[in-house]
């Protein structure tokens, strides 16, 4: 085969299957986004300020040290935050990363959608490119009993395989499942190897070092999470009507907290 054969056959290759490339700097921006075939950064990234997160002191801790310890290069965990909505889940992975860059350490967000999983492979090998510890985010990650094999490719990509994440790369994944397969409980009186399908289905969650819990919160907490948002922003609040707000929607959370504090900076005129 003569070398002009094989020119033109490299580059018909590289017409079909072009060089992956980052359409952004990925030394420049605190937050990404990976919209399956890209990176392009965020336009304004604006976390919650750590120390408004009320009400789960031992989670966010966790999260911090284990993201410090990415950011200086040290051993880290992939992370499973479960739990309730609205408990804090997605605003303390936001708020962990703004604290350690507020603090000069270079660590960047990087989220992708949750059903762009399967270009993972494709963004793993753009982020090897760089030494940049990145976090990337999967938001609110779940899988229905058709999404079995999905939830296997995941966890190859987080142990193990030619296609696993690179070394500057941890996932922080929320769920509001604890082991974001469903399980029932027909499970057990499966006839084939009933434990193999209980821990098949265990075994996406096993693979995240750390794990965890987010837990709907009681009506002390709830006006405490309104009050450290209210003080922030210079508003007053009566209680009580702080705990109307969350029983017309039947639910106390950091979300339902935030919710009432823009109500309340609303009928003030206020701008947040």
């Amino acid at each position: 085969m003569n070398d002009a054969l094989l020119t033109r056959i490299a580059e018909a290759l590289e017409r079909i299957a072009p060089p992956l490339a980052s359409s952004a700097d990925l030394a420049a921006a605190p937050a990404y986004v990976w919209n399956g075939a890209s990176i392009r950064p965020v336009e304004a990234f604006a976390p919650v300020d750590y120390d408004l997160l009320t009400g789960i002191d031992a989670q966010k801790s966790a999260l911090l040290e284990n993201s410090r310890r990415h950011a200086a290069g040290h051993a880290a965990h992939d992370v499973l935050l479960w739990g309730a909505r609205g408990t804090g889940k997605s605003a303390a992975v936001a708020a962990v990363v703004g604290k350690l860059q507020a603090g000069g350490q270079d660590i960047a967000l990087l989220q992708c959608a949750i059903d762009e999983l399967a270009s993972l492979p494709q963004l793993f090998t753009i982020l090897r490119d760089t030494q940049r510890p990145f976090i990337l985010f999967l938001d609110d990650l779940g899988f229905d009993e058709n999404g079995t094999g999905d939830a296997r490719a995941l966890r190859s990509l987080l142990q193990g395989g030619t296609a696993a994440r690179p070394a500057n790369v941890r996932l922080y994944v929320t769920s509001n499942r604890r082991h974001i397969v469903p399980r029932h409980l027909s499970e057990q009186d499966d006839p084939v190897n009933p434990r193999d399908v209980v821990d098949d289905k265990m075994a996406l969650s096993d693979r995240f070092g750390l794990s965890l819990g987010f837990h709907a919160i009681d009506q002390d907490a709830y006006v405490a999470i309104v009050s450290g948002y209210a003080a922030d922003l210079g508003l007053n609040f009566e209680p009580l009507d702080a705990i109307q707000w969350a029983t017309q929607r039947g639910s106390r959370s950091g979300r339902v907290a935030w919710q009432y504090v823009v109500e309340l900076a609303g009928r003030n005129g206020l701008t947040i």
